[in-house]
């Protein structure tokens, strides 16, 4: 059942298994709150199960691109196109939110996002290859994020 994110009352709703729902929940808050301020659209999640056709096409990029595969749980993800992106989301049980911005026009910006929310350790998968910069912000806390160029056509 999809579920449109409430930047203005936070909630854990569909991260209640993550050892840290309330910084995830922060974290997803957070990226609403971008959506709607620069773009005007609401951000919606659908539980990972509903939807595995985005969650396929996150796994596809991160394993054909870097060679990863993430070992926590898929939660939730969310999928749309907004200013010239296809966007795509996946919320993990650890805390680990990672994003693909594609852009539909050849030549535009592609890349994946990896967002960690507050008090979960770097996943094994990621650190060795990846530093992560620390952004505060009113929701979340403090996020560290880090990220790559996607180079292949998806």
């Amino acid at each position: 059942m999809p579920y449109t994110v409430d930047f203005k009352n936070v909630s854990t709703v569909g991260l209640e298994s993550s050892p840290v729902a309330e910084a995830l929940a922060g974290l997803r808050a957070n990226e609403a709150r971008y959506y709607k301020n620069k773009y005007g659209h609401d951000f919606t999640v659908t539980p990972a199960e509903e939807a595995p056709e985005t969650l396929e096409y996150v796994k596809n990029i991160l394993a054909t691109e870097r060679n990863l595969v993430i070992s926590s749980r898929p939660l939730e993800v969310s999928s749309f196109e907004v200013g010239g992106l296809r966007m795509a989301y996946v919320f993990y049980e650890s805390g680990l939110s990672i994003n693909v911005m594609y852009s539909i026009e050849d030549g535009g910006k592609r890349a994946v996002g990896f967002k960690l929310s507050d008090g979960m350790e770097i996943p094994e998968e990621l650190a060795s290859t990846f530093k992560f910069a620390r952004q505060k912000s009113k929701l979340a806390g403090t996020i560290r994020g880090s990220y790559f160029v996607i180079k292949g056509q998806y």
